[in-house]
């Protein structure tokens, strides 16, 4: 089995749409694959639906939540919890409800550098989604102020804590742990290790987490280095953390491809069994896959 549990849609910074998502994972010979938009579940009606048009994959809802911890940016994947749960619910649309004037005050600052990007341009790119940075560094791209997409997220541009960096409401990772739990969740900490996109959380951090009801690490991702992911693969064997592997896919927006790392079935099967909030959705002809 061929498990992605970590992917984008147009429902939030990704630029294919939920229904062009499943069919490439389908047609890339995928057996499962998680849609995790940032802070919103808008796409998996589409990508349901999508299922009906393909054979032997299965779709994990889920969404990647924003958080903050001591002024470090972090994110918590969330799979297979109840979407209308009233209080997880409430925090999600906080967050993204802040995007909007968060993204326009980025666009102002950068207006200050002397950069002539627009918020029409910027709304521009984000069509439907939920907008964030990736969509203004796009818009640097464009206007060849960067060469790509990654080279906008540094302390001259938009990284956090740059120059023209704006903060957003963002959820405590612990108070996210448990809103997950209570809506019948699971937790994976989405690439702790990722230095390269600013300041991480300590081992320490991580083993508090642990206690508080993380299920698991992201290990294996594009942004973490051979060493980070041996090190990151003995934390959670002595945290006894669940691991897991992803693409991380933003279609063209990033480099990485769909399947370009993956989850051992037999991980995805514990998550499967712990979750309570929803069920992973089989496609046409097919029952949810699962090893447990």
């Amino acid at each position: 089995m061929r498990i992605d549990l970590h992917t984008h849609s147009t429902a939030s910074d990704g630029t294919d749409t939920p229904a062009e998502l499943v069919r490439r994972a389908a047609a890339g010979g995928l057996d499962v694959i998680a849609l995790t938009d940032h802070d919103t579940t808008r796409g998996h009606a589409e990508a349901v639906a999508a299922l009906a048009g393909v054979e032997g994959l299965t779709l994990v809802p889920g969404a990647e939540l924003s958080c903050r911890l001591d002024g470090i940016g972090l994110h918590m994947l969330a799979y297979l919890f109840d979407p209308v749960e009233p209080e997880l619910l409430a925090q999600r649309e906080l967050v993204r409800d802040d995007r909007v004037p968060r993204a326009r005050g980025m666009v102002a600052r950068l207006q200050e550098l002397g950069v002539p990007v627009t918020w029409e341009q910027v709304a521009r790119i984000a069509g439907d989604g939920s907008v964030g940075r990736p969509h203004i560094a796009e818009a640097l791209v464009e206007l060849g102020v960067v060469a790509s997409v990654s080279e906008a997220f540094v302390p001259q541009w938009i990284g956090d804590g740059a120059r023209a960096y704006v903060a957003k409401h963002e959820l405590d990772p612990f108070e996210a742990v448990r809103l997950v739990k209570a809506a019948g969740g699971v937790t994976v900490f989405a690439h702790p290790g990722a230095a390269r996109r600013g300041a991480i959380v300590s081992d320490e951090v991580i083993a508090s987490l642990a206690a508080a009801g993380l299920d698991g690490i992201e290990v294996d991702h594009m942004d973490h280095e051979p060493a980070t992911r041996a090190r990151l693969r003995g934390l959670a064997a002595e945290l006894g953390l669940l691991v897991t592997g992803s693409s991380d896919y933003h279609g063209t927006r990033k480099t990485c491809v769909l399947g370009e790392f993956t989850t051992d079935p037999e991980i995805y099967g514990e998550i499967t069994r712990r979750a309570t909030g929803a069920f992973p959705v089989p496609g046409a002809g097919g029952a949810p896959r699962s090893t447990g």
